[in-house]
């Protein structure tokens, strides 16, 4: 009975692998990304790169466990998820008031610390931000709210 129960387990296990969610991941720079209209200082970059993009941008880092299911459907519907509220590499496509919508969220969830999210931040201790990163998101993203809101009334 029980070497039945586990060569199922084991069967299942090897079933499951082939259910593969597709990567996110491309090739050429998005024509509409954050940083081909908008100054980000590199410190803030970095910072975003290693706790934001893999979710939040159409080029995910996969490390090997992130290919093993069900691990990775769990990765794909985060980053599924992140992507649908925020896509650094589609923000232009963006209409203005989701982009300033965009960048309050940015600042509340960084200072308040739900963001990046616990679950990431587990296996990826790299994204836990500082406070000095903190600060820097913030500031530029309260930054880039003020300019587009000021650039959008002055073009009215």
């Amino acid at each position: 009975m029980n070497k039945k129960v586990i060569l199922t387990i084991v069967g299942v296990l090897i079933l499951i692998q082939l259910i593969r969610p597709g990567a996110n991941k491309t090739e050429a720079p998005s024509p509409q990304a954050l940083t081909a209209h908008y100054t980000v200082p590199d410190s803030v970059l970095t910072a975003l790169k290693v706790a934001c993009y893999n979710c939040h941008s159409n080029n995910t880092s996969y490390p090997w466990y992130d290919q093993v299911a069900p691990v990775s459907w769990f990765v794909a519907y985060h980053v599924s998820r992140g992507k649908k509220h925020l896509n650094f590499d589609e923000f232009e496509a963006y209409p203005v008031k989701r982009k300033l919508k965009r960048l309050k969220d940015i600042s509340e969830s960084v200072e308040e610390g739900t963001m990046p999210i616990s679950s990431y931040t587990w296996m990826h201790s790299e994204a836990v931000l500082t406070a000095s990163q903190k600060k820097l998101i913030i500031t530029w993203s309260d930054s880039l709210h003020h300019q587009i809101e000021d650039t959008t009334k002055a073009a009215l």
